[in-house]
């Protein structure tokens, strides 16, 4: 499979095998593809998640164009490239909707991002899905055209504050980059370390594509910290990493996992390195769903974000299937329909499919986790991933 990963390309998919129990009669060869939009940053700073993520959308939608598409039409993806920029992601968001006239925007991974291109979906009733975590993203007025997948702000500031707590770490200074997640989590980390017995010593917000940030490094190292939360994105994280190591401070530094993914570990000296623990949402380890995504993306651990992507395609495909229109309101208005209540199970959207065609309700369990969503779109909880950097390599430590 060949996928074209510009930013004005239109994905062609799969072939199209007939299917009584879903394909109605004739072939969908003979209608217009049903074009379901995709914004996610192929290049910028989240360009190493992006690609990855697409991969994940385009394989279930070549399986869904398998045994016959959706409404009896073939399903394309059309991909814009969100550049992780806020002003390139709204001009995007307005051609694919304007343009391609496409019912839902999935991919968004910046929350800078997400903020930016929410308004312009709510208000031409475009739902949107978002691996972005900053509180204030499903705190706007949405009027329920937005899920997400990803846990917000509060649920990981929970999640890593207990995590350093637990590792003995009594003195936690935050460096953060200038992002809408910046200040929430700063505050959640403040109250969960307090209540676990360490405390939160000081922290700054600074301003992204500098070529150093040793005054910020040398403001943090004042506070004597036992850890420093380092609350950006890869690339000013990979300068932070060598101001810190060049400031003296070898002391443990924590991270979310896409600031240090595994090219920053191939970019650094490995004593750059040593000691950086990571963490990021954990996809549903050992459960069905992962399996079969895992077995899709021919990879042994697909990491969170290829889940979720996974998990939105299908959520969408059978949201569709089940309001039997592909529009954003029907989208927002059937979407708990099938990922919530009492009905039958289901891993895959292939699986939901069939038994939709068969009139029976379902419940769609991802490989992300439970797909359960807050009357505001949140997702109600998740499980927490920790690694470890030693000797230039990622060594795993705990799912929570």
């Amino acid at each position: 499979m060949a996928i074209r990963q510009t930013r004005r390309t239109v994905l062609k998919t799969g072939s199209a095998l007939a299917a009584a129990s879903i394909l109605p009669s004739g072939s969908y060869a003979q209608s217009e593809p049903l074009r379901l939009g995709v914004l996610t940053p192929l290049t910028g700073a989240g360009g190493a998640d992006g690609p990855r993520m697409l991969k994940a959308m385009q394989l279930v939608v070549d399986e869904v164009n398998a045994i016959g598409g959706l409404l009896g039409r073939k399903v394309e993806l059309v991909v814009e490239d969100d550049q992780t920029n806020p002003e390139a992601a709204v001009r995007a968001a307005r051609k694919l909707i304007e343009v391609n006239k496409v019912p839902v925007i999935m991919g968004t991974w910046a929350s800078a991002v997400t903020s930016a291109v929410a308004p312009v979906c709510w208000e031409s009733k475009t739902f949107l899905t978002t691996v972005s975590g900053a509180d204030s993203i499903t705190q706007l007025p949405h009027q329920g055209f937005l899920i997400r997948t990803q846990p917000n702000s509060q649920l990981q500031g929970k999640a890593h504050a207990t995590f350093i707590a637990s590792m003995g770490y009594k003195r936690v200074f935050v460096m953060a980059i200038q992002a809408p997640f910046a200040i929430p989590t700063r505050n959640r980390l403040e109250e969960i370390l307090k209540a676990n017995g360490s405390e939160l010593v000081g922290g700054l917000i600074y301003e992204k594509e500098k070529t150093t940030y040793r005054s910020e490094v040398d403001e943090a190292l004042r506070s004597k910290p036992d850890l420093i939360y380092l609350n950006g994105y890869a690339p000013d994280t990979i300068v932070t990493l060598r101001d810190l190591y060049r400031a003296g401070f070898n002391g443990p530094r924590f991270a979310q996992s896409y600031a240090v993914p595994a090219k920053t570990l191939e970019t650094l000296p490995p004593e750059v390195t040593e000691n950086v623990y990571t963490g990021q949402p954990s996809a549903d380890i050992g459960s069905k769903p992962f399996e079969l995504a895992a077995k899709r993306l021919g990879i042994a651990e697909p990491d969170s974000y290829e889940c979720q992507a996974t998990d939105w395609i299908s959520i969408v495909a059978l949201t569709i299937a089940k309001a039997k229109e592909a529009t954003g309101q029907a989208l927002r208005d059937n979407v708990r329909k099938i990922t919530q209540g009492n009905g039958e199970k289901v891993s895959t959207a292939v699986e939901g499919l069939k038994l939709l065609a068969e009139g029976k309700e379902i419940n769609y369990e991802g490989a992300s986790g439970p797909c359960d969503f807050t009357d505001i779109g949140d997702i109600f909880d998740c499980k927490f991933r920790y690694v470890k950097v030693e000797g230039g390599k990622f060594k795993f430590l705990k799912v929570t």
